[in-house]
């Protein structure tokens, strides 16, 4: 019966992902299916951290996150959790030999929204390391399937991807980061008086990002291309939308791709990778 258990446990990864992202959702149906329920289960746990530290202000959040954290490693250990997202999250680890450190950096990027409002250079390093980076080395695990030689080749576009997605979500949300959280993610940029030169220069960093992280999208397993490039796609539609808002106003909308551009993305992405020899 455990495999009842087990089943029910990543459902519910597969829940909270369609519910919070539906970017990430068509990604991952567009993913050879074995890879479903693993990016799923990656999903839901950082999701449910991220939404300790953004979103429950009425709470203990501090409390909070320690319990999360907590309860994460002792699923580690145990290799079982009543939480059933963190049960399947320690399924997939141990399946696909998930490092420990991943997994504690990522928490401590949780733990910094907690305490810091700005940050300088090293703790922005530090920050899109452990949030984002980590995360597509995690997936990366998943993809490569054991395979060390091509998790080796691969891990600096991955965490290069990682970054631009990060990078990317601040600028979108600098509105409810800054204006509404008092956050200040990119060092030495002054929100109250943003200008045009200071946003024309963080989307220099994200398109090098972009660029360095294109070469590992086109050598991942085939299972895998497809998906990830959706993602990417996407993540380069929005960020052309907000090249096209002035620093003036990119704290007064959240810049955001329709859903059925988002589907029309995906169509796109379908036809290009089913019908060609890519």
């Amino acid at each position: 019966m455990i495999e009842l258990f087990n089943r029910t446990s990543v459902e519910c990864s597969k829940l909270v992902t369609e519910h919070y992202s539906t970017s990430f959702t068509l990604g991952i149906k567009t993913l050879d299916r074995k890879f479903h329920y693993p990016i799923y289960a990656i999903y839901g746990f950082v999701r449910y951290a991220d939404e300790i530290v953004d979103t429950f202000y009425d709470y203990d959040q501090k409390y909070l996150l320690e319990k999360f954290k907590a309860d994460t490693y002792e699923a580690l250990e145990q290799g079982i959790s009543l939480n059933p997202i963190l049960h399947a999250f320690q399924r997939v680890v141990k399946e696909y030999r998930i490092e420990r450190k991943l997994i504690d950096s990522f928490l401590k990027s949780m733990e910094m929204d907690l305490y810091y409002n700005e940050y300088s250079e090293n703790r922005y390093q530090e920050y899109i390391y452990g949030s984002a980076e980590v995360v597509g080395l995690m997936c990366l695990r998943v993809f490569c399937e054991g395979d060390m030689a091509m998790f080796d080749r691969l891990k600096e576009p991955a965490r290069k991807l990682g970054a631009a997605f990060q990078k990317v979500n601040f600028l979108r949300d600098l509105k409810s980061d800054f204006v509404d959280r008092g956050r200040v993610y990119f060092p030495g940029v002054d929100f109250t008086d943003f200008s045009r030169d200071a946003k024309q220069l963080i989307e220099e960093d994200i398109q090098r990002d972009f660029d360095d992280a294109y070469v590992g999208i086109m050598n991942l397993p085939r299972g895998a291309r497809m998906g990830v490039h959706l993602a990417y796609t996407y993540y380069r539609t929005l960020f052309n939308k907000i090249k096209q808002v002035p620093a003036s106003r990119i704290q007064e909308e959240r810049v955001r791709v329709p859903d059925m551009k988002k589907i029309a993305l995906l169509a796109q992405t379908y036809v290009r990778f089913r019908w060609s020899s890519i």
